[in-house]
């Protein structure tokens, strides 16, 4: 018989080890996905300029927000998948991957057709700078198109990840980023089509990349758990229950985070093009340190997951003591190389002095965020991999809500600190996520939770 090759057993050996090594290819994949927007901005800042950094910062927060939407059903499958194989019930696999398949793919049409119909009620709802406005017309138009791409991706990762696959996802991800730089240079830069080239570049990546790991996927489908034959891909109805009661709180949680940002942007839009531009460059070089650290908690996920399934509670918790260790040390030296090099990787970005003044406010307010996320590597990956996605909404609520949009409203405009306060609201919201999971975490009341898998 073949060996499965596609799906790892966490549920023995060495849990350091294990996620060590399975988290090195999320963490790279993670920093070669951000890497899209990145590239966008970089050339973008480059041959376009301020204005240009404004409008691609602000059109992806748009297409972020849908991404993170699908993200959050996609993210369901990978539990249920994770799960599934904890329990050692590898037949629902099939039909778990095909109903997932349908749905996501079908959201990410309906995301698409509402960004396209509504772009200019959002933007104006945005308050985008007036020299941005077309540019981010351009961007949100054809990158929205191609939200399918985007989802599809997503989904597809997402339930390699259930499998414990990290490898093939890293794959992927990097075929897309080669595609996005080498036509974000031919199409932004020597063709001279600015924002609207950047947005060409990223989409054809992703369409590319997902393209690609269908056939992929199906070249290995005995592997891959999924038979690809067309009656699969009808929706079962019992899963399509569990994805949408378990995917609702955190694709919400995943929503009202986005929504959050774009209030805070929206904030910081009213003072100007350059603090626009500013906080664009800090959050997407947030974005990259925070995407490639959250590779430290898409590995522990899966292996919370599946030792849950399987009752080894005390290994659940080892995976969470070392996702920790792991994502302090981490912690520690992102924050140095930002405190040592942050104005540089500023200028990365753009060559406006304005920006490069203005960026040193920005990262002594940000620093205070970053604790936040060291402890949530652990606790959030354990919140969702037990399947307990309602207090995961609670939780982001709390922080992308209530913290992040009144802290930033109270700091930047009621105490009058201005662009500083606006930016410190935005990096203490996250405390109100990690503090009460880490309470929820050591207080053992999670043993008493009934597993997703007994309902598959």
């Amino acid at each position: 018989m073949k060996e499965n090759t596609l799906k790892k057993d966490f549920t023995q050996g060495s849990i350091p080890k294990q996620l060590f090594w399975f988290m090195l290819p999320f963490m790279a994949s993670n920093g070669l996905q951000v890497l899209y927007s990145t590239v966008d901005m970089v050339i973008v800042g480059r041959y376009v300029g301020t204005a240009g950094i404004a409008a691609v910062s602000q059109s992806s927060l748009i297409l972020n927000f849908a991404t993170m939407v699908c993200l959050g059903f996609s993210n369901a499958g990978q539990i249920l998948v994770s799960q599934a194989l904890g329990a050692g019930k590898t037949r629902e696999t099939n039909d778990i991957i095909g109903t997932l398949f349908t749905v996501i793919l079908s959201m990410g049409v309906i995301f698409s057709a509402v960004i396209l119909v509504l772009r200019h009620l959002i933007l104006q709802i945005m308050n985008i700078p007036a020299e941005s406005y077309d540019m981010s017309i351009d961007y949100m138009v054809i990158c929205g198109a191609g939200l399918v791409f985007t989802a599809g991706y997503n989904m597809v990762s997402a339930v390699l990840r259930g499998m414990g696959d990290s490898k093939r996802p890293f794959m992927f991800i990097g075929i897309a980023s080669l595609i996005n730089l080498v036509l974000d240079i031919v199409f932004t830069g020597m063709m001279g089509f600015g924002v609207a080239g950047a947005a060409w570049a990223t989409i054809i990546g992703q369409a590319v990349s997902f393209i690609f790991s269908l056939w992929y996927l199906y070249r290995n489908k005995e592997g891959f758990g999924f038979d690809f034959q067309p009656k699969s891909f009808s929706p079962k109805k019992k899963y399509v229950g569990l994805i949408l009661s378990l995917g609702t709180p955190m694709a919400i949680q995943s929503g009202c985070i986005n929504i959050s940002m774009m209030y805070v942007n929206s904030m910081n839009n009213s003072v100007g093009v350059v603090a626009s531009a500013t906080f664009g460059v800090g959050c997407k070089i947030d974005d990259i340190i925070n995407k490639i650290a959250q590779g430290i908690q898409h590995a522990a996920l899966p292996m919370i997951s599946q030792n849950i399934a399987a009752g080894e509670n005390k290994r659940s918790k080892q995976v969470v003591h070392f996702a920790w260790v792991y994502a302090t040390i981490l912690t520690v030296i992102c924050m140095t190389l930002y405190v040592l090099g942050g104005e540089q990787l500023f200028m990365l970005f753009s060559d406006d002095p304005a920006v490069h003044e203005l960026s040193g406010t920005f990262i002594s307010a940000i620093l205070w965020m970053f604790p936040a996320f060291a402890i949530m590597r652990g606790t959030h990956a354990f919140i969702q991999g037990i399947g307990n996605a309602k207090l995961g909404l609670v939780l982001s609520l709390l922080d992308g809500v209530v913290l992040r949009i009144g802290l930033s409203w109270l700091l930047g405009i009621v105490l009058d600190f201005g662009f500083y306060g606006f930016v410190l609201g935005y990096g203490l919201a996250p405390y109100g996520c990690a503090i009460p999971g880490l309470i929820y975490f050591l207080s053992g009341k999670w043993e008493k939770r009934k597993t997703l898998a007994e309902q598959l």
